[in-house]
């Protein structure tokens, strides 16, 4: 019997591929897991109504953790259009599996670790090593929003600004949920003697419920005397990270404004081909590279499959398998400073499979 259970939900798009390119790097490392396939993704929105069907759900349930690549996301109009024709008129709302995952099983920790590797050309800086942690079950994530104004919320004070058929979405910010994701970002910089905590907001516009955060911010920061809070408004932090992003090492941020920093801060150091995600909660974690699933490049084995097999490193760290994971850390290391292997977005032309058995060959 294997010592593990994962998930394994490669998605559509280069999410396939990128999979079967973390698997070589796993398989190589003799990781005593055993790999449940999931259906998950686009074609199952398709063809069932449901991009998460309940078999998915099961096996998640009867995991230890799960492994994801990537999934095609569409807007309202094109998700009912490419229904199949016995699905359309029975009232169905598309809605991305990851955000109810994430909900589903209380993951609500987003940690992005964004760090330059040595000697990587695509650098905007060498010494970059920012940790992003963001709340990733509430704020602008919930999944409330309606098409107008629903009646009932007319009469509420200040929906008078507000055109009857104006779409309007939900913010909410809880005080539990925003104690607990600060809370793990002041232990994370407690466990690995960092000095400064940035907290980032739009309090000054947005003053309830940002106002909120950063009031919890406030208060759990007295605990950590050790460690500065800096609290930076989103607009000039993303300004600040441009100009000098060796002055950050953790962020910490409501789910939106997550997204938009870690994709920045992903640039800093080569791309989207570099970053990986973890949502992570007491009892189980998805990890999962953060590109999209690209279905212009699906099927070309084009993809860097690094952010990927870096998900994979974050798995095993999570799993307790330190060793295994320092492994495969030094062994990406290794290719890219040899500078041998490149896929297209390094200026080179390997493939996905080439740049993980170069990785695999290392180990």
């Amino acid at each position: 019997m294997s010592k593990y259970k994962i998930a394994w939900l490669p998605g559509d798009g280069i999410g396939v591929e990128v999979c079967e390119a973390t698997r070589i790097c796993l398989d190589k490392l003799q990781l005593d897991a055993e790999y449940l396939y999931g259906d998950i993704g686009w074609k199952f929105w398709c063809n069932e109504g449901n991009p998460l069907p309940d078999r998915t759900i099961e096996i998640l349930k009867n995991t230890d953790c799960a492994f994801f690549g990537a999934i095609t996301s569409k807007p309202k109009d094109l998700s009912i259009k490419e229904l199949n024709p016995e699905l359309k008129n029975s009232g169905l709302t598309y809605f991305s599996p990851v955000l109810q995952i994430r909900q589903m099983f209380d993951l609500y920790t987003l940690f992005r670790p964004c760090e330059a590797f040595k000697n990587n050309p695509l650098n905007y800086k060498e010494q970059i090593d920012i940790s992003i942690f963001a709340e990733n079950t509430e704020g602008m994530y919930l999944g409330i929003e309606y098409p107008s104004v629903p009646e009932k919320m007319l009469s509420l004070p200040g929906m008078e600004k507000l055109q009857k058929d104006t779409a309007i979405a939900i913010r909410g910010i809880s005080r539990y949920k925003s104690e607990r994701i600060i809370k793990a970002a002041f232990e994370y910089a407690k466990k690995n003697s960092i000095k400064k905590v940035t907290v980032v907001t739009k309090a000054n516009v947005l003053r309830i419920t940002c106002g909120l955060f950063l009031e919890v911010a406030k208060e759990i920061s007295k605990e950590y005397p050790d460690i500065e809070l800096e609290s930076v408004t989103i607009d000039a932090i993303c300004m600040w990270l441009i100009k000098d992003p060796l002055a950050f090492n953790l962020i910490i941020t409501t789910n939106m404004f997550g997204d938009i920093l870690s994709d920045l801060c992903a640039q800093l150091i080569g791309g989207l081909g570099f970053a990986r995600s973890g949502s992570i909660g007491s009892n189980y974690a998805f990890f999962e590279p953060s590109h999209g699933s690209a279905p212009k490049y699906a099927g070309l084995y084009k993809a860097n499959p690094i952010g990927a097999i870096l998900a994979s490193k974050m798995m095993l760290d999570w799993l307790g398998e330190t060793e295994k994971a320092n492994l495969l850390f030094q062994a990406i290391q290794a290719v890219i400073t040899e500078g041998k292997v490149k896929t297209f977005d390094m200026k080179g032309t390997d493939s996905t499979l080439d740049m993980a058995k170069a990785i695999s060959e290392k180990l």
